[in-house]
């Protein structure tokens, strides 16, 4: 019986990787503009689906179509914030507006990606990654999972990089923490938000591509994609990028150990019941905003 607790483990990381992939732009964007972006989610699956009309129905060299992919899913979230959002704020609309916005931004895309692609599941896979399997302490992990782990450590650190050394990552941190201020001592706020928000989605349509080879694509992708972000970002504590992280990884593990001994189907359940709880009792997340 515990001979499964390995594979879950694994499984457990994998799920964790691709969660936290989203909660780090989710953050990063949340982080200066206090947006609820739901179209963040959208723009994980237009990364999946850029990949796929590039590599597989186009024949694009797959180390050429993931590039671009990752830059059209970041370029998406620099037009919405540029003609859209950016828009708004200057109207000084209210949060609640701004939700709507996305909602409805979300709701289009979604729309035109099943349009062009259909609502059929997809697979981006042409045996990548998928014929070398490893074997960790019992726990199967194929190359394709291998291979989105790295990607995650290694975007994460890049990303924590930038925002503490970077004379980009210190603006950031002057617009999270008062956007009025950081316009009285000189940082162009408009220009660092929409570069926050290419970066953001550009992380965000990583997800979409890892789990595209990692299980599949199908247009309605974005809103289980953004809904387990969320809660890792919940969890975390919005705005905080590692706190974010931690969260993914948590959710995961307790979502697929929650399923150890009932049907799969439940996994949404039990990660909204952790939700609930957090709301309940920790609404601010285990980690400060930073």
């Amino acid at each position: 019986m515990d001979s499964i607790i390995p594979q879950l483990v694994v499984n457990s990381i994998i799920a964790g990787s691709i969660y936290s992939l989203v909660a780090l732009g989710f953050n990063l964007i949340f982080g200066v503009t206090k947006l609820f972006n739901m179209a963040h989610g959208v723009v994980s699956a237009i990364g999946g689906y850029t990949v796929f009309f590039l590599f597989k129905k186009h024949g694009i060299d797959l180390y050429l179509a993931i590039p671009l992919a990752i830059l059209f899913s970041g370029f998406m979230g620099y037009i919405s914030e540029k003609f859209i959002f950016s828009h708004m704020r200057k109207k000084k609309a209210s949060g609640m507006v701004m939700l709507v916005a996305s909602l409805g931004l979300f709701t289009a895309l979604q729309a035109v990606i099943a349009i062009l692609f259909t609502s059929q599941f997809q697979t981006l896979s042409k045996n990548v990654g998928t014929t070398k399997i490893y074997e960790i302490y019992g726990g199967i992990i194929t190359q394709t999972q291998l291979l989105i782990l790295c990607s995650v450590i290694l975007i994460t650190l890049l990303l924590g990089l930038t925002i503490k050394f970077t004379r980009f990552g210190k603006a950031v941190k002057a617009i999270n923490d008062d956007l009025e201020v950081a316009r009285i001592v000189g940082i162009d706020t408009n220009r660092v938000i929409a570069k926050v928000f290419f970066i953001g989605s550009a992380i965000a349509g990583v997800a979409g591509i890892a789990i595209g080879f990692d299980t599949g694509i199908e247009p309605t992708m974005g809103m289980n994609l953004l809904f387990k972000g969320v809660i890792a970002s919940i969890i975390g504590g919005v705005g905080n990028v590692y706190g974010g992280v931690f969260g993914a990884f948590l959710i995961a593990f307790i979502e697929n150990f929650g399923i150890w001994k009932i049907s799969g189907e439940w996994k949404d359940t039990i990660a909204f019941s952790v939700l609930i709880l957090f709301l309940i009792f920790k609404p601010n997340g285990l980690f400060k905003r930073k």
